[in-house]
């Protein structure tokens, strides 16, 4: 049952991601997109300086968007490493794009406006599931899980402690007593030691004699 809990928490936690993760890639898709046509056909730029201008300002808000909504229960590492690997990832992924815009423009011979967006479009969906990917491996640690607690040599030191800590008027040295007959602290504290060791050793001959669950069966 607690595998599937786990599991079910971290699909639930994957799905929650995608969500948010494509809410801003779409924002950022109608920059991207509307900012190279501009560059393109409104400005008169290259076909590929207008891409690369345009996707500068769309990873700047998806880095944004993704920092502080979509990720923002991950691990922050730094801004500074953050920005510097988003930004060198994302000019891995503008690289399908404008491999798919350059051969349609200049392989194909291509120069119409419908050519090169599909062109875009195609190689922005390649880019995009490298992101993706990329982002959760390398940008937006995971934070990091809690310590379980000891396993079952804490609980043997646990039992050896418990059964140290016994009433010293059980074990034959009263505190009155020991004053009575002039005994010494150091003589306590031996008294104390033997009683630890007699105890350690009585647990483990205890531990030891039970039968293994493993072969008992």
């Amino acid at each position: 049952m607690q595998f599937l809990r786990r599991a079910y928490e971290r699909f639930a936690t994957l799905i929650h991601e995608l969500i948010k993760f494509g809410a801003v890639g779409a924002i950022a898709f109608v920059i991207d997109f509307g900012g190279t046509n501009l560059l393109r056909f409104g400005v008169g730029l290259g076909p590929l300086s207008s891409k690369v201008g345009a996707t500068i300002v769309a990873a700047t808000f998806a880095y944004a968007g993704n920092r502080f909504w979509t990720y923002r229960h991950r691990k922050q590492s730094g801004l500074r490493r953050e920005y510097i690997l988003f930004f060198i990832l994302n000019g891995v992924g503008l690289l399908p794009p404008l491999l798919t815009i350059g051969f349609v423009t200049y392989s194909l011979g291509l120069h119409d406006a419908l050519s090169y967006n599909i062109a875009q479009g195609v190689g922005v969906v390649i880019g995009t599931l490298f992101r993706f990917w990329s982002y959760k491996k390398w940008v937006f640690l995971a934070a990091p899980e809690p310590v379980e607690s000891a396993g079952p040599a804490g609980g043997v030191e646990a039992l050896v402690v418990s059964a140290a800590k016994v009433d010293p008027q059980k074990n034959g040295s009263p505190a009155n007593g020991s004053l009575k007959n002039g005994s010494s602290a150091n003589g306590s504290r031996k008294t104390g030691k033997k009683a630890r060791a007699k105890a350690r050793a009585a647990v483990t001959a205890d531990v030891s004699a039970q039968p293994d669950p493993i072969t008992a069966r």
